[in-house]
């Protein structure tokens, strides 16, 4: 067994900010493109663009900046408060997941020490986390 966890953030009882959001964001930081970042994930532009207009409505700040094509086309960055919210977004649940196993082994151990558990309960976790997003 291994225990399984969604996280998101929310804001005004919308979806701020997600593990879908945060790979988007992680795809245009690395690729420096939005078309590239909704092509890696098997997104159409259209609907990229889309998540990221929704998000920066849903937080009332902007977390991308995008020049306009020309020769060799457009370009795209994260804003400063984009990548400040990514990089807390991935702090957190990054300790949310070490939390979580370390509890699994806490509740889940059998009395061999081998932390596995017993096959007959699989835990799975579906919860919203509510905490409050500081733009400063």
């Amino acid at each position: 067994m291994q225990p399984r966890l969604k996280l998101w953030l929310e804001r005004d009882g919308r979806v701020a900010f997600s593990d879908y959001r945060a790979r988007l964001l992680r795809q245009v930081q690395e690729t420096g493109s939005l078309a590239q970042a909704a092509a890696a994930m098997g997104l159409s532009y259209r609907r990229a663009w889309g998540k990221v207009r929704e998000l920066e409505a849903n937080l009332g700040v902007a977390v991308l900046e995008s020049d306009v094509g020309g020769v060799g086309g457009g370009r795209s960055r994260l804003t400063p408060a984009g990548a400040e919210l990514l990089s807390r977004y991935e702090r957190f649940t990054t300790a949310v997941a070490a939390a979580m196993e370390s509890l699994y082994a806490e509740q889940f151990a059998v009395p061999d020490g081998s932390g596995k558990g017993g096959e007959q309960v699989e835990p799975v976790a579906d919860h919203a986390v509510h905490a409050p997003l500081n733009h400063g």
